[in-house]
Order: structure tokens, then C-alpha cells, then sequence
């Protein structure tokens, strides 16, 4: 028996903060005490404020430390464990709370929260089968055993579910069709292939709850009559795969994949086929022939995966987040459960990857309906250093900018592809007023321009020309025709692309355009950045009369462009500034001006 169990941050993002090594120290600590074993250590999943990180938390107590450093262990054993006292300063402090917050449930990050995918992620350790079924773990995968197939696919119907990964369609319907398609052999497949940049939804969910996605899996192939399944999860992924496979072992064990699965006749077997980090086989098809061992392309459709997917067979394809929900719906009562949260038309919760210029960043679930402006000032804290919200780019590379005068806008399904954006698989990246929204489009145009598999024309040839066109805008050879030519290439490309890569990669310049008209029109026609990120488009001088010389600027100039005596006002010499930007994101009395190339005489240095 023991006394406190220590729960340890041990997904990816804590790792990179230094998890591990607070661990070790944490146990070298009770090893000098001699309590080593009074304690239980989990390296257990993502609470989801990844922010803060390293995160312990230490049950029954129920004390939330974050900002752990491996010096800090030597304090929380000698006064928490062995005291009995809490140590306030590795508690959450920040402008939004008045004392320091204890737990989940006094931490602003986490009210808005509606656990259902992160249910027992940080809760449970992830690498027992034990603590999954002791919080109700496969009991609704028990109850599907027992239901006709159709009725499972009905249940599904009802409560609403849409496919997580992206274009929301109905998760009943797909497998209803599946169902139906002829043939003895059909496949289940798990998309883990999450090539968003940065998105993280996916991986924090199989690291801190694989089980729940093998159950969701078991489900499906109930449902639809496989008897057989893929999880296809790329190899960045090296804890989520082994957790995985610790998952599917244990699994076996408890007689829960196999042959004729609690006495009842049904098979099952599952398999981990790792992706090469292709963006493109994010798309079904491609996936599909990527674990056929082909080079991963997209196919045309029809016929769709429901009949003719993997091998050939009928296939259901769902996301990572799509199966973590499926436990909850089939459970006894779970249908009412699940359709009482969300809206009319986008029912349940949903996971979002929360970065950018946002406080809070880290992974949220909150309700379907929730308010961009409830998740970036209520979740996220608001913005960096108090600047204004700009715009949050929804959906990932093939989504859309929704700009701050729709800060109100709700977030769900419909929702967002009337404001020109898609749900995507979850990401939302926070701009604020220093973020160059021309830039913002070619950086997601160069990244699926990259990712293009390069089978069709529109594709592969569009993408092309629409990011030399932006090119040329940021580097101040734009013309006004460019902003026609863009809107119709992009139009071109997203009605006659094969695959979802292509046709949703123009969204980014379309919604920028779109809402940000004014500063591409300003990099065509003034020649100048606003933002201060196109180089080649302004310089930056020092306002003598703000500037102090206090030389914070001139000690992070990594050039030494920045001249000038302790106390007195500096200034730049533009033959050596390579306007990195590192000056202005010192100075912290506004002394750094952008001035459009050109117009430098008319600024007073």
C-alpha cells in the first residue's frame, strides 16, 4: 500500500522540458530518505498545460507542482512528503490568479475544460490494462459484443459523432456503409498520421490513453464485421507507438484481441504500421496504400475505402480522437451523455493544440460551440506581452484565418467553413498584431506545396505558382493582377485536385486575402510590411527621443549592428542590421521603428 501516488508528466512535451530528469531526481530523492517504497512514480499523459511543464501531481492530495526543475525534488520530498507541507512556489502562479493555485479546479487553464477523450489522461498510468478497466475501461467494447452490428452503427448515428480528422462526416453513416459492403474480409483502420505543424492532439491522446483507442477500434470492427486492424502512426512517434504496442500486448493477454474474444464469435487481430512523416498520407487514401507498402499516393474516388479500401477490402478509416470518443458512446446511457454537449450539428467535445502568440499554449477539450474568444482569453490566457489578437488560423495548413472580428464566432463544424476556415484535426495557431498575415499564407503554402505527392497537375504545377506569386509579393515585386491571378489559381486547384491535400491548400491565401486584403495590397503597392517580416520590404531605425541606451538592444543584436554609449541614444547601421527582429523583441520601450523601404529619410534618426 501506499501512501501518495506521484504522477509525473511523461508525455512528449514535459519530456523536452526535462520530465525524465526530474523523475530521476525525484527518485534519488526518496532513495536518500529511504522511502522509496512509500511512494508509487507514473510517468503517466498530458495533463494538457504544457506551458507550465515539468507537471507533478500528487494524489490523494491533490497538489498540481509545474515549472519543475531536478533541483526542486530535494524541497517537495523534505517538506510535502516528509512534512506534510505544501510548497507554495512550485505551485501555478500567474496574472490570472490571486494566490497561488493548488489544483485543476483553481487553475484558469482548466475551466473551460470538458474531460471526455482526456478522461484519464495524467489520471492513470498508461501502460496498464488494470487501471483502464478499474475506470470503466472496456466495458462498453463488453456491451457492443452483445449488440446486433447495425445497432452499434445506429447508437453511433444518434449521438452525432463526426469524424475528428477533419472533413466531419458521420462516424455512423461511414461505418453503417462499411457494414453493408460485401465480402467476408474487412479492415479497421486508425489514422494516427498527424502532420499538422503544430498539432499535437493526437500523439498526447495515444500516449496518455492508448487503450481507449484499441476499445474504440474493437468497437468499429464489431460493428462493420472486420475482423482485423492498422493503426498508422508515423515514426516521430516513438512513446505513442510504444505504449501502443505495450497496449496491444496486454491486451492479448486478457484475452481481448485474439481468437473468439470473451467467448463470443468474434476475431480480432491488431497491427502498428509506422508512416515516414508524409503529410499526404494524412489522406485516407494514401495511408491506405502506404500500408500496402506502396509509395503513399492518394487514389481517385469512387470507389471509396467503405468498398474498396485496404488490400482491396472494405475499410473504415477514422482518426486517433474519432475512436477515443466511440468508448464513450456505446457505454450504457453514453448516447444522451455525449449528445447533450455541443451544438445542434457538432455534438460531443473537441481536442485542440493550443500555440502560437497565446499565454497558455498546451492541448484543451472543451465543448463543440465554445467561442474563439472563450478558448484564447478564458483558455489561453490571452495574448504575449499584452499585444492585440489579430487572427487564429484553424484547421492547419489546409484551414483558414479567422480574423479578431470574429472573435465570437463559435467554434464547430459549420461554423467554421462558413468564416472560410475547416475544423481540421484540432490545431489553432494565435496570431497577434506582429504576424504578417502574406507571410503566414506562404509559409502554409510552402509547407503543402512541399508535401505534395506531385500525382496530379493542379496540385503539384498550382501550388507552385501560387507560392512564387506570393514570393514575389513579399519580396516587394508584387503587382496588383497578382491578387486576381492567386484567386483563380486557387479556385483551379481546389476543384480539380485529386486529393483533400490539394484541395483545401489554397484556403490559407484565400482567408488571408479575404480578410486581410489591406496588407497584401500594401506589400504590392506601398512596398512595405506592416508587421516588420518581410526583410526585404522596410528597415529599422531607433526613435532618438525614446531611446534611453539602456543597450538591451545592442547586447542581442547578433551582428553588432547596434551602436551607440550606456545612456545615450543608439542607432543602427543598416549595412550590417540583417533585421532579425531580436532588437525589437527587447526593447521594451517601443524605441525600434519599421520604416518602409524608401521613406527613410522621412524618419528622423
Amino acid at each position: 500500500m501506499y501512501e501518495k501516488h506521484l504522477m509525473i508528466c511523461g508525455a512528449t512535451g514535459c519530456l523536452s522540458s526535462g520530465s525524465n530528469l526530474v523523475e530521476e531526481a525525484l527518485v534519488e530523492e526518496l532513495e536518500k530518505h529511504g522511502i522509496r517504497d512509500k511512494y508509487r512514480l507514473v510517468m503517466g499523459g498530458c495533463p494538457g498545460f504544457c506551458e507550465v511543464g515539468p507537471i507533478i501531481v500528487v494524489y490523494p492530495d491533490e497538489v498540481f507542482y509545474c515549472r519543475l526543475k531536478p533541483k526542486d525534488m530535494a524541497e517537495l520530498v523534505e517538506k510535502h512528503l516528509l512534512e506534510g507541507e505544501i510548497v507554495e512556489r512550485l505551485l501555478y502562479k500567474g496574472p490570472d490568479v490571486v494566490v497561488p493555485a493548488r489544483f485543476y479546479d483553481t487553475i484558469p487553464f482548466y475551466a473551460k475544460h470538458k474531460f471526455n477523450v482526456l478522461r484519464t489522461s495524467g489520471i492513470i498510468d498508461p501502460e496498464s490494462i488494470d487501471e483502464y478497466i478499474m475506470r470503466g475501461g472496456y466495458r462498453a467494447f463488453t456491451r457492443a459484443l452483445s449488440m446486433e452490428p447495425l445497432a452499434i452503427c445506429e447508437e453511433v448515428k444518434e449521438a452525432g459523432l463526426r469524424g475528428r480528422g477533419g472533413a466531419g462526416f458521420s462516424t455512423g453513416l461511414k461505418w453503417e456503409f462499411t457494414n453493408k459492403a460485401p465480402g467476408p474480409k474487412k479492415y479497421v483502420v486508425c489514422n494516427a498520421d498527424e502532420g499538422d505543424p503544430g498539432a499535437f492532439m493526437d500523439r498526447s491522446i495515444l500516449e496518455g490513453d492508448p487503450h481507449a483507442i484499441l476499445e474504440g477500434m474493437l468497437i468499429c470492427g464489431r460493428a462493420i464485421g472486420a475482423d482485423e486492424g492498422y493503426i498508422y502512426c508515423r515514426a516521430e512517434y516513438p512513446l505513442a507507438i510504444s505504449r501502443l504496442k505495450i497496449a496491444i500486448r496486454q491486451a492479448e493477454e486478457y484475452g481481448l484481441l485474439g481468437k473468439n474474444i470473451l467467448g463470443y464469435d468474434f476475431n480480432f487481430k491488431m497491427n502498428i504500421k509506422e508512416g515516414a512523416g508524409a503529410f499526404v498520407c494524412g489522406e485516407e487514401t494514401a495511408l491506405l496504400g502506404s500500408i500496402e507498402g506502396k509509395r503513399g499516393m492518394p487514389r481517385p474516388r469512387p470507389p471509396f475505402p467503405a468498398q474498396s479500401g485496404l488490400f482491396g477490402k472494405p475499410t473504415t478509416i477514422n482518426n486517433v480522437e474519432t475512436f477515443a470518443n466511440v468508448p464513450l458512446i456505446v457505454k450504457e446511457g453514453g448516447v444522451l451523455e455525449f449528445a447533450a454537449i455541443g451544438t445542434e450539428g457538432s455534438k460531443g467535445t473537441k481536442v485542440f493544440a493550443l500555440a502560437g502568440k497565446v499565454r497558455n499554449t498546451g492541448l484543451c477539450e472543451v465543448p463543440m460551440g465554445i467561442t474563439i474568444r472563450e478558448i484564447i482569453y478564458d483558455v489561453g490566457g490571452g495574448i504575449k506581452r499584452g499585444k492585440e489578437f489579430k487572427a487564429v488560423q484553424a484547421g492547419g495548413p489546409s484551414g483558414g484565418c479567422i480574423p479578431a472580428e470574429q472573435i465570437d464566432l463559435p467554434i464547430d463544424y459549420d461554423s467554421l467553413n462558413k468564416a472560410g476556415a475547416i475544423m481540421g484535426s484540432g490545431g489553432l495557431v494565435v496570431m497577434d498584431e506582429g504576424t504578417c498575415m502574406v507571410d503566414l499564407a506562404r509559409y502554409f503554402l510552402s509547407f503543402t506545396q512541399k508535401e505534395s505527392c506531385g500525382k496530379c497537375t493542379p496540385c503539384r504545377e498550382g501550388t507552385k505558382r501560387m507560392l512564387e506569386i506570393l514570393d514575389r509579393i513579399s519580396e516587394g515585386a508584387g503587382v496588383p493582377e497578382d491578387l486576381d491571378t492567386l484567386d483563380s489559381l486557387a479556385a483551379s486547384i481546389k476543384d480539380s485536385s485529386l486529393c483533400g491535400l490539394g484541395q483545401t491548400c489554397p484556403n490559407p491565401v484565400l482567408s488571408t486575402i479575404r480578410y486581410f486584403r489591406e496588407e497584401y495590397e500594401e506589400h504590392i503597392t506601398d512596398k512595405f510590411c506592416r508587421a516588420g517580416i518581410c526583410k526585404e520590404l522596410f528597415t529599422y531605425r531607433i526613435d532618438q527621443e525614446k531611446c534611453t541606451g539602456c543597450t538591451a538592444c545592442a547586447r542581442v543584436c547578433p551582428v553588432d549592428a547596434i551602436k551607440g554609449e550606456k545612456k545615450e541614444p543608439h542607432e543602427i547601421e543598416q549595412d550590417l542590421c540583417t533585421r532579425c527582429g531580436s532588437c525589437v523583441e527587447k526593447c521594451r520601450q517601443d524605441c525600434i521603428l519599421v520604416v518602409p523601404q524608401g521613406r527613410e529619410a522621412d524618419v528622423s534618426n
